[in-house]
C-alpha cells in the first residue's frame, strides 16, 4: 500500500525549470513536499526522498495523510 502510495504522490509531482536552469519540483496535495536539482531526475529522486520522510513523520504523528487517485493510507486502529 505504502509503494502505491508513493507512486500515486510521484505521478502528481509538478516540475518546472527555475532562472537558474535548476529543477524544482513540488506534489501539491502534500503540504511542504517540495525539492530542487541540478537534473530533473536528481530532483525527482530528492523529491521522492522528502515525501518518503514526510510520510514518516506524518504516520509517527497520527496526522492526516490525503488520499491521492484514490491511494489512501488512513490506517485503522482496532
Amino acid at each position: 500500500m505504502l509503494t502505491k502510495y508513493i507512486s500515486a504522490a510521484m505521478n502528481a509531482a509538478r516540475y518546472e525549470i527555475m532562472d537558474d536552469g535548476n529543477y524544482y519540483g513540488e506534489i501539491p496535495p502534500c503540504p511542504g513536499v517540495w525539492a530542487s536539482g541540478k537534473t530533473l531526475e536528481k530532483c525527482r529522486e530528492e523529491l521522492q526522498e522528502v515525501l518518503e520522510e514526510w510520510l514518516i513523520l506524518k504516520l509517527k504523528d497520527g496526522d492526516s495523510i490525503p488520499v491521492i487517485s484514490g491511494v489512501d493510507l488512513k490506517v485503522e486502529v482496532a
